[in-house]
């Protein structure tokens, strides 16, 4: 693919081929994008195409503008992933900062859901990570993450994985993760809910399916989160 624009309508040239290049690694997480005059000029369009793209990807926290400074690729660092993805909330949409414990990782095949989810043929080699969040030292969500291998080798070897699993995807792997796909449902707790979450039998939990997508849109992940909802919600803003 060149990086020139072809003979797709131009914002949309453009917008692939900036993605593309953050997701080649050509620009680093953190590091700064050439000025707005210089990739017009590499590619042959004008100024105010690039800004439209630029403005497109900041937007989609793709990359992170800085006055006086100027356009970085965005980091996944903890604050900014669980402002993004972390939508578990008191009631009234109060921000929450969850810890990470008793996480294990183990080394398995994949399951035909797990494999129909990212994209894997069945029996394809994953992660599987496990993991109970915390908030003010409680136990509130147990959490199961499901990894391809193929994309993350050797991260058994890590050692401690960190509570925002999508920064080690980005500074470890050079995956960086754009979107995600959520779906909710209801479900009554399982025995090993009441005993990871000091629960009772049959206690209603939030179940939130997500399949996390890279900047080309491929399946990087499936993790499944079961949430108490005594004292919890799950809180968006609609715009």
């Amino acid at each position: 693919m060149s990086d020139t624009p072809g003979f797709r309508p131009l914002y949309r040239q453009v917008y692939d081929i900036l993605v593309r290049k953050i997701a080649e690694g050509v620009w680093k997480p953190g590091e700064m994008l050439p000025s707005e005059q210089m990739l017009a000029r590499e590619m042959g369009v004008s100024h105010g195409t690039v800004r439209k793209v630029l403005d497109a990807l900041t937007a989609e926290n793709l990359l992170l503008r800085r006055q006086g400074k100027g356009t970085f690729v965005a980091e996944h660092n903890q604050g900014r992933a669980l402002f993004r993805f972390f939508h578990i909330a008191r009631p009234g949409g109060e921000r929450l900062v969850p810890e990470a414990a008793n996480v294990k990782i183990k080394s398995r095949s994949s399951r035909t859901t797990e494999a129909t989810r990212l994209g894997l043929r069945n029996k394809d080699a994953v992660f599987e990570i496990s993991r109970l969040r915390l908030i003010g030292g409680k136990p509130v969500i147990r959490e199961t993450v499901i990894l391809p291998q193929i994309l993350f080798p050797r991260l058994d070897r890590i050692g401690e994985l960190p509570n925002t699993l999508y920064s080690l995807y980005q500074s470890q792997f050079g995956i960086t993760v754009a979107a995600a796909r959520e779906e909710l449902r209801a479900a009554a707790a399982t025995r090993e809910d009441q005993s990871s979450l000091g629960v009772t039998a049959g206690s209603p939990l939030l179940v939130v399916g997500r399949v996390a997508l890279s900047l080309t849109g491929q399946p990087v992940e499936w993790r499944e989160s079961r949430v108490r909802t005594d004292h919890l919600v799950y809180a968006v803003t609609l715009q």
